[in-house]
């Protein structure tokens, strides 16, 4: 059970292994989404999202709230799997979204019969930008200031990937295994290098429109962002120093240097066996 409130989620590889072979299996190439169970453990307010299991389930496209879920399916899986692993609990579900959708509430309440407190991970299987796939939500009550009736709506929960040492052994094998070995290891370097670059530019890209709709008053100042914001500032080195800019340069020289030196070696090496092909082919003839 979940006796506190979620405050940060920490999805396994298990998950996500399983929801993209659910999602591939029951509705690639459409725009239906896949929804399942996550099973795992709380510890003061972290979850530790372990395993998850399919769930047969059916929406209506023009009608949003209709919608279907098959409760003896999952009731008759978690006995099972409570079986193999009494520790893991039902701890919430999944859905492939991507995006939250006007059903997601009334399926939030139901999942409350299992849990008192279950969290939605949205996992996107086919992610068109830079960073982690999942986003965490849990549910809280919304009390409109004009007296209104109150309502039940998501709110974000921090969500990372994270892995136990037999797990981080068990992906490091099935990288190695999906690993294109027609790329090198400098060109995988410069790859890497450049997703790095781009997963800055689009934070530094959302930052900048974060700053810019405070400053036009379009949100609320939250000083606990600024505050983040302002600790990245700090941690930035200092460019006007004239011994940080030296050892840039020293660095840079000496790897420019080394470059310089390997295409050297490497037109001698050219250079040296053609000639000696030459000499081959004039002592044939």
């Amino acid at each position: 059970k979940m006796p506190t409130t979620p405050v940060q989620v920490v999805v396994h590889p298990l998950v996500l292994l399983s929801t993209v072979d659910h999602y591939n299996r029951v509705a690639k190439d459409t725009n239906k989404r896949v929804v399942g169970v996550l099973l795992g453990e709380v510890s003061k307010g972290r979850v530790e999202v372990l395993n998850s299991y399919a769930v047969p389930f059916d929406e209506d496209e023009t009608n949003p709230n209709i919608w279907f879920l098959d409760h003896n399916f999952h009731e008759n899986m978690y006995s099972m799997f409570r079986k193999v692993n009494a520790k893991e609990h039902v701890i919430g579900w999944y859905s492939t979204g991507p995006k939250i959708r006007p059903a997601d509430i009334d399926i939030h309440e139901v999942f409350k019969r299992y849990v008192p407190n279950p969290i939605l991970v949205i996992i996107d299987v086919q992610p068109k930008e830079l960073g982690i796939p999942t986003k965490a939500y849990i549910s809280v009550e919304e009390v409109k200031e004009d007296g209104t009736e109150s309502r039940m709506t998501f709110q974000h929960v921090p969500s990372e990937i994270g892995a136990l040492e037999a797990e981080e052994v068990g992906v490091e094998h099935l990288l190695r295994d999906v690993k294109d070995s027609s790329i090198s290891t400098l060109g995988s370097h410069v790859h890497n290098k450049l997703l790095s670059l781009k997963s800055l530019h689009s934070h530094l890209q959302e930052m900048h429109e974060y700053l810019d709709q405070v400053t036009s008053g379009k949100l609320p100042l939250n000083h606990q962002i600024l505050n983040h914001l302002q600790d990245i500032f700090n941690l930035l080195p200092n460019l006007n120093v004239d011994e940080l800019v030296r050892s840039f340069m020293v660095k840079t020289n000496d790897m420019m240097l080394a470059i310089y030196l390997s295409c050297l070696i490497r037109s001698i090496i050219a250079l040296h066996n053609l000639i000696n092909n030459q000499l081959k082919n004039r002592a044939a003839e």
